[in-house]
């Protein structure tokens, strides 16, 4: 029975694989239509800030819809032959006990692939940029043209926090999809990344000037729901990174003893 259940949430699994896989150019597409009406009706819906909205908040949520389909079309450039990449020479997962082999012998294993719980983290990854942007075009309203300093330190942070981390998971994500073996580390990296991201917007904003007390508030409850959304998402994921079996069978060519 439970075999059974398992192989029907393999099948599941692949088949959303292959969805994702094939349909990525559509969603791409339609992340561009919808992610620039919805960055229209904020701009279009807000009220008009004294002197008139700046240009730079404009090309910030132009940024924002861009940036992930850009960086998602160069890195499935990138990694177009992704699985045939080189293993690091340096190997830092060393827990559990396993076995190298060669890459060719890794892809003809049971296990060679991103399905099952992959399928999970993948699609994680992907629903992350959305979310982010939607949480940005929800608490940075567009900004006049002469702005206070903590206001413009604000913009300018978080613009580039939703800019350059979605483009980054969607660089992982390319990197899973395409069995790219330098995959865990970098989402590690992406991740470690993350965090520091928060802590330099907490500071850069503080040092431009004091924040009304609201605009404190928020911010510092904001930064503190990113943080523990990226610490939640590594005690999950890390482990199963570190020891399952088909991601060491998939992106360090190694099997267990």
């Amino acid at each position: 029975m439970l075999e059974r259940y398992a192989d029907k949430l393999q099948a599941r699994s692949a088949a959303l694989l292959v969805t994702l896989d094939a349909r990525l150019g559509r969603i791409l597409s339609l992340w561009l239509v919808f992610g620039g009406l919805i960055a229209a009706a904020r701009i279009a819906f807000s009220p008009e800030p004294a002197g008139g909205a700046a240009l730079s908040t404009v090309g910030s949520y132009a940024l924002v819809v861009l940036a992930p389909f850009v960086s998602t079309l160069l890195a499935l450039r990138w990694f177009r032959n992704g699985h045939l990449q080189p293993q690091p020479v340096t190997r830092l997962a060393r827990a559990g006990s396993w076995r190298n082999v060669a890459a060719w012998e890794a892809r003809l294993h049971p296990l060679y692939g991103t399905t099952g719980l992959m399928v999970s983290l993948l699609v994680g990854m992907m629903l992350n940029v959305p979310v982010r942007a939607a949480e940005y075009l929800a608490a940075m309203p567009p900004i006049p043209a002469v702005a206070p300093n903590w206001l413009s330190a604000l913009h300018f942070a978080m613009t580039f926090d939703v800019v350059a981390f979605g483009s980054l998971y969607m660089i992982a994500f390319v990197a899973a999809l395409r069995r790219v073996p330098l995959f865990p580390r970098l989402l590690v990296a992406i991740w470690m990344g993350d965090l520091a991201m928060q802590m330099v917007t907490a500071k850069l904003v503080v040092a431009a000037g004091p924040l009304p007390p609201e605009v404190a508030f928020a911010l510092q409850n904001m930064l503190t729901g990113n943080v523990k959304k990226v610490l939640i998402s590594m005690a999950l994921w890390l482990p199963y990174l570190l020891l399952s079996k088909r991601v060491n069978v998939t992106f360090r060519s190694r099997v267990p003893v």
